[in-house]
């Protein structure tokens, strides 16, 4: 039997001829891309999230009051009656914006919700 040996010199020249790993800017550029991207992802994801609502048991029930419209009464009848305290202008702007009214035109048996911060 014959033992094949390897010549010191030739080891040494396989070492020398394998190609060395050059990164031009490009390249480092794309590596350092794909390194973030997982980062970027999951900072997006973690922004969109962040702004979800907190439900609670609390009950606001009694938040608004509930009135029936009578013939001949108008937002303005309606914001002197129940907020005395406060500008008529500024109760009738925010009941048409809390009831989601077209306009300021309300009709007899119409039923509105007014804060309960404004009544008496």
């Amino acid at each position: 039997m014959t033992t094949a040996a390897i010549a010191p010199n030739a080891v040494a020249r396989a070492r020398q001829s394998a190609p060395r790993l050059r990164l031009t800017t490009r390249g480092r550029v794309v590596l350092m891309t794909l390194a973030a991207l997982p980062l970027v992802i999951a900072a997006l994801l973690f922004s969109l999230n962040s702004g979800d609502a907190a439900a609670t048991s609390e009950s606001n029930e009694s938040a608004f009051v509930y009135v029936d419209v009578n013939a001949g009464q108008s937002l303005w009848n309606i914001a002197e009656t129940h907020a005395p305290g406060h500008d008529p202008r500024e109760v009738v702007a925010q009941l048409i914006e809390l009831n989601q009214l077209p306009s300021a035109d309300v009709f007899a048996g119409q039923e509105l919700a007014i804060p309960a911060s404004f009544s008496r």
